[in-house]
């Protein structure tokens, strides 16, 4: 059966994750509607409109930048920067200047653009590939949905373990999926409207850069640093020094510090007390490094893929520490 399912495997597994994650508000939905199939119908028009209907956006945005893209005023740009390297750091930051003539030095303009021009070919093929793997998940989405009661009284059927048991995997793995599902979500969404609205000031396109700083709030650490350093850069080469240093201390400020460090808590705390019927027992900090792991051996989808193994990894072990007690006390 993996076999046979398997290029649709990741697809199946993740919508699956998303149906378990999202459980409870299908449930409001279909005690407020009165319909299964329209709560499912609802759930999964939301789930596009989260993931997919952005992605769009993106993709369109930089198909649009990449057949507008001016090979000259590109080779321009890049070689203003390789001027402003020399004269432009001043002395007191030595040590980076001399770095970034040396890049620089070894850098070969015209084969530079070229994979400007190849990446661009590349994010197409694959914005593509995760286009299809979106269609494919939100299919799946809406059947498990569907049938989500029916398929998890199957698997309390069959799975080789006491029914009791098996309603508390199935109850912790839900809740730390919508800890995780909903922390992310609305973390991505609140970091990347205050970073978009802050750009609208300057005249760059707040929707664009603000959906792409959500997805890049994704990765642990450095995601946020991989979208305001290059633009804090390229104001700061092309545009105002001034504007590049606003730029920077906002991000690093308002959005690093006070959203990611003191904001982002409270949001996991809010959901972990309100939206999950079992507070969640992973430590937080396993969470975040199952989030890392997951996104390094299975991509984007790994964010849900990684802390749901760990979760379930953790129950199969505390039940197989029960049995082994109870049989210890036989």
């Amino acid at each position: 059966m993996v076999e046979l399912f398997s290029p649709f495997l990741k697809s199946l597994i993740v919508a699956a994750l998303l149906t378990i994650a999202t459980s409870s508000q299908t449930f409001y939905f279909e005690t407020k509607l009165k319909s299964r199939i329209v709560a499912s119908t609802l759930m999964t028009i939301i789930m596009a409109g989260l993931f997919f209907l952005p992605l769009l956006y993106c993709i369109f945005s930089f198909a649009n930048f990449f057949n507008e893209l001016n090979q000259q005023e590109l080779v321009k740009t890049i070689n203003q920067i390789k001027v402003w390297t020399q004269g432009g750091i001043p002395d007191d930051f030595a040590f980076i200047k001399d770095l970034l003539q040396d890049i620089f030095e070894r850098i070969n303009v015209s084969q530079s653009v070229q994979n400007i021009l190849s990446f661009g070919a590349y994010l197409g093929k694959n914005s593509l590939q995760f286009m299809i793997d979106m269609f494919f998940i939100l299919i799946f989405f809406f059947f498990f949905t569907l049938y989500s009661k029916n398929i998890e009284l199957f698997l309390k059927r069959i799975l080789p373990i006491r029914r009791e048991d098996s309603r508390v995997l199935i109850t912790e793995s839900s809740s730390v999926m919508t800890v995780v599902l909903y922390s992310i979500l609305v973390t991505a969404i609140f970091e990347g409207f205050l970073f978009g609205f802050f750009l609208t000031f300057y005249h760059y396109d707040g929707l664009l850069f603000g959906v792409l700083y959500g997805f890049a709030s994704l990765i642990p650490v450095v995601g946020g640093l991989i979208m305001w350093l290059p633009l804090v850069i390229y104001e700061g080469i092309t545009g105002s020094i001034t504007t590049a240093i606003i730029i920077a201390l906002y991000s690093i400020i308002m959005i690093s510090i006070v959203a990611d460090t003191f904001i982002k808590p409270m949001i996991i705390k809010y959901i972990n007390q309100h939206l999950v019927k079992t507070k969640t027992k992973v430590n937080e900090l396993l969470i975040f490094f199952s989030i890392i792991a997951g996104l390094a051996s299975f991509g984007f989808w790994g964010m849900i893929i990684g802390p749901a193994m760990v979760t379930f990894f953790i129950s199969i072990m505390q039940l197989l520490k029960k049995y082994s007690d109870e049989f210890n006390e036989d």
